[in-house]
């Protein structure tokens, strides 16, 4: 049906949902109308850059206005900042796998609600790169944990749930094809692994801890990167697991 799916039932019982950490609802906000016709939404970690992204978008798509007067959504909350340049929707999301997850079901929850149809969400932001040019663009089809397993583990009611992290393989084909036509990005499809900490976890050696040598670290990137690991980062695994099981094309 192209609609994006909510795997809760408890929802259907609520009166009202509220999404806390957008400063929305669906009793004191239209949703539909605000919402209804969007079909892209670009995710990325700070406020200012997807506000950026969003002007960027206002002007690459010919609408009225220089993109200064674009107004965040969410400004009743500073958890998270939106703005919408047409029928796309710029939102940040903070730093790390709990934050993106916060945003995330909210936003499914907001495309749900508007009855979005045919959404495409798309990750962009900066990333450590392994073994590419810098400045290059790397496609994610797989998001893999720090042992490169394509899986995203969760602790539920006490349990550990195992979501799958593939991603959308055609549309990984058609933003690759688009590249194409901006020759001095470099740009290739390869495997993103996700990490929980931005230092001891992708192999700093500059944080307030380090328990390894230079050594051990440039051998486990080795590894990362025999296991097709081409960047690095700290939401896709949390990003990929929840746009499959809601329906939504992910990139």
């Amino acid at each position: 049906t192209g609609l994006v799916h909510i795997k809760n039932p408890h929802l259907d019982t609520m009166d009202e949902d509220i999404l806390y950490h957008l400063d929305l609802g669906t009793k004191t906000h239209n949703l539909p109308a605000m919402f209804g016709d969007i079909k892209f939404v670009c995710v990325g970690g700070s406020p200012n850059r997807m506000r950026a992204f969003a002007q960027f978008m206002q002007q690459e798509l010919g609408l009225a206005g220089d993109g200064e007067e674009l107004a965040d959504i969410c400004a009743g909350t500073d958890r998270f900042a939106m703005y919408r340049a047409g029928p796309v929707l710029s939102i940040s999301h903070g730093m790390g796998i709990p934050s993106i997850s916060i945003m995330l079901h909210e936003l499914i929850k907001l495309l749900h609600h508007a009855k979005c149809r045919d959404v495409t969400i798309i990750r962009i932001g900066t990333s450590g790169g392994l073994g590419i040019e810098a400045g290059s663009v790397v496609i994610t089809d797989t998001a893999l944990d720090s042992s490169f397993r394509p899986r995203f583990e969760q602790v539920v009611l006490g349990d550990v749930v195992v979501r799958n992290t593939e991603l959308d393989k055609g549309l990984a084909e058609e933003l690759l094809a688009c590249s194409k036509e901006i020759p001095d990005v470099p740009t290739l499809i390869g495997h993103t692994m996700c990490t929980y900490d931005f230092y001891e976890g992708q192999g700093r050696l500059d944080g307030a801890l380090c328990s390894f040598s230079s050594e051990k670290k440039l051998e486990y990137l080795s590894r990362a990167y025999d296991a097709g690991v081409r960047n690095i980062e700290m939401e896709s695994t949390a990003f990929a697991a929840l746009c499959g099981l809601c329906g939504l094309r992910g990139e």
